[in-house]
């Protein structure tokens, strides 16, 4: 049924509450003229007239009774069907679809969850964790994240932070096989590479050059496309990584890793959280949108300043050294 038809029809049944199509028109905000087309309009496409009416007074016609008993309780459904959306729009309950990168960001997004559902224990999370670019709508996502570049247009986008990416080594690497002290010299160490999980191509680390960001193919020792089995060959020594400082920052500040090449680190990607429009959104995504700009937007959490990163290099060095 057309939206005329129902505003008609609401038209209608008010004029025979109130007894007057003007006093109708007036309590939905339209002209009495707009009423009384409406109307009309209304009894063209039923092909029957509802309503006797004169300029100062209307009656209901037999075929007009007989509406009006049929259409009252179906307007009154109606009614107590928005009424419940716009409770539940306010109620910080149900199922809330979340899509975020796989690669390294379960640490970032876990935190949030957790104490978003401890919060609100009402909300149903169904997160989807996944390195394609999908489609937001197909997904039914409520709010998603991203690394990189923003999604596509019609979207709200927030970025949160830079994403760093760091050429770390384990304290034990560097005792055994010593620090390249420049891109070049990464061609005699034994480096990782992550392998893009949609494409399957090893993806070339990134660097930072006078300015710029260039991107070198690495021939690895290991490749994987999974990012924490790439953190955790890194960790035990086998090879040098650049990891993300998703992952990265917090071992790096533990001396568990060793930041490298420190004068190339890349800060040019963000992670963003995005959404669609925010008058249309239930209240639980609201708040988990809130919570995660609260926890996340500026976070040095997953980023080292040069302060940090030159204190990390010198005394990893140390500890290397004092291992060999």
């Amino acid at each position: 049924m057309p939206i005329s038809d129902l505003r008609a029809i609401e038209t209608f049944t008010k004029a025979i509450e109130l007894g007057s199509i003007r006093r109708a028109a007036a309590a939905q905000g339209v002209s009495p003229q707009a009423a009384s087309q409406a109307l009309a309009a209304l009894e063209e496409r039923l092909g029957v007239r509802l309503l006797h009416r004169t300029t100062r007074s209307i009656a209901l016609t037999s075929e007009g009774h007989q509406f009006l008993e049929a259409a009252q309780p179906a307007l009154a459904a109606l009614e107590r069907a928005a009424d419940r959306i716009r409770s539940a729009k306010d109620e910080i309950a149900g199922p809330l679809r979340i899509v975020a990168p796989k690669y390294s960001f379960l640490p970032v997004l876990w935190p949030l969850v957790d104490e978003f559902c401890r919060r609100h224990p009402e909300v149903q999370p169904d997160v989807k964790l996944d390195d394609r670019i999908g489609n937001w709508v197909q997904d039914r996502t409520d709010v998603g994240f991203r690394i990189g570049s923003p999604p596509e247009d019609g979207l709200s986008v927030r970025r949160l932070f830079a994403m760093q990416l760091i050429v770390c080594a384990a304290p034990a690497y560097i005792a055994t096989h010593g620090a390249p002290t420049s891109i070049e010299a990464l061609a005699s160490h034994r480096c990782s590479a992550f392998r893009h999980p949609g494409s399957g191509r090893v993806v070339p680390w990134l660097f930072k050059v006078d300015g710029e960001v260039v991107a070198r193919d690495i021939f690895p020792t290991l490749s994987t496309n999974d990012a924490q089995l790439e953190t955790e060959a890194v960790l035990s020594g086998q090879v040098i990584g650049m990891l993300p400082g998703l992952s990265a920052a917090g071992l790096i500040r533990a001396g568990r890793l060793v930041p490298l090449l420190v004068e190339h680190i890349t800060d040019h990607m963000g992670v963003h959280v995005y959404y669609g429009s925010r008058t249309a959104q239930p209240s639980r995504v609201r708040a988990f949108i809130d919570l995660a700009v609260e926890r996340l937007a500026g976070s040095s959490d997953y980023v080292l300043d040069a302060r940090e990163l030159a204190a990390a290099t010198s005394k990893g060095r140390g500890k290397a050294r004092r291992r060999s």
